[in-house]
């Protein structure tokens, strides 16, 4: 029976990089979290403990903190991703491909009765941007989102026409909440981007879609976020949406001798459905490794 190493990748994870910009007295915050993992002549390290082509993982750590430096800050993720891929890949020959992941934690100014503060801040809810970006030798993919964007419609959302079996219960309904924490990923074509400005507007989109979709199932107001972005951002090829259906379900009020005209609702936890679905271009390019180990969807 022949025995041999498979793909791997190694690296140093969940970086925590803030950085300050204080070029003006109005001071800019960028907040990140960086995981950098490398792939190349790693046989050896694994097979007989040859470290010779094994860049320590606390190099890479340094690595990210000195480029936020050099480059004077981190700008878009997916800039600052594909700089460290590039530099890892191209300044190692040892090393052929990298993956860096990264999430970005907002920061909103504080507004004080003399207007916005100058460096004070408020973190917000949840919600994070993240990118992956793989790097192949010469081959790049960025592969951009947010996780935790958390949003309800308290109406104009109703599900029914499904099919029933002896193990039916849920009634249907023409008028109920949706709610859902929205984790969505897309894939660009290329990397010549303004990543800023696009996930932007992306995110607007998805937020428009919600809002003003009539919704007959949440797979359809997914659908419909996703072809809202595919429609007005030709540099997407592919956005793959995960999406938990959050439960709110009426409360009888009946026992207290009081009606509840879709007013009181109890908010479940668990189990909820979970819907997951991506949206394409038909001629959209092969995605090669862009979503190689990106966690999340099937």
């Amino acid at each position: 029976m022949g025995i041999r190493l498979g793909d791997n990748q190694y690296g140093k994870a969940e970086v925590r990089l803030v950085h300050i910009d204080r070029g003006t007295d109005v001071h800019q915050i960028k907040d990140v979290n960086v995981t950098s993992q490398l792939r190349g002549d790693l046989e050896t390290v694994h097979t007989i403990g040859d470290n010779s082509t094994c860049l320590p993982t606390d190099t890479q750590k340094n690595t990210v903190y000195a480029k936020a430096r050099e480059w004077g800050g981190v700008g878009a993720i997916e800039d600052f991703a594909l700089g460290l891929a590039r530099h890892f890949v191209d300044e190692h020959d040892y090393v052929h491909g990298a993956r860096q992941e990264i999430q970005e934690y907002s920061w909103d100014r504080i507004t004080t009765a003399s207007g916005p503060h100058d460096h004070a801040f408020s973190r917000r809810g949840a919600e994070t941007r993240t990118t992956v970006v793989q790097k192949d030798g010469d081959q790049e993919w960025v592969v951009s989102g947010f996780e935790g964007l958390t949003v309800l419609k308290s109406t104009g959302s109703e599900f029914h026409g499904y099919p029933k079996t002896k193990y039916t219960t849920l009634a249907e309904t023409t008028d109920r909440i949706l709610a859902t924490d929205v984790t969505a990923r897309w894939r660009y074509v290329g990397t010549g981007h303004d990543f800023d400005k696009a996930y932007a507007s992306i995110r607007a989109l998805c937020l428009e879609a919600f809002a003003e979709t009539h919704s007959l199932a949440l797979q359809q107001t997914l659908y419909e976020m996703g072809r809202a972005v595919l429609e007005a951002h030709p540099e997407v090829a592919e956005i793959r949406f995960s999406m938990p259906n959050n439960h709110h379900f009426l409360v009888d009020l009946s026992p207290f001798d009081l009606e509840n005209p879709g007013e009181v609702f109890f908010a479940a936890d668990r189990p909820y459905g979970k819907i997951e679905a991506t949206v394409e271009r038909d001629d959209a390019p092969d995605a090669g490794d862009a979503w190689k180990n990106v966690p999340g969807f099937v």
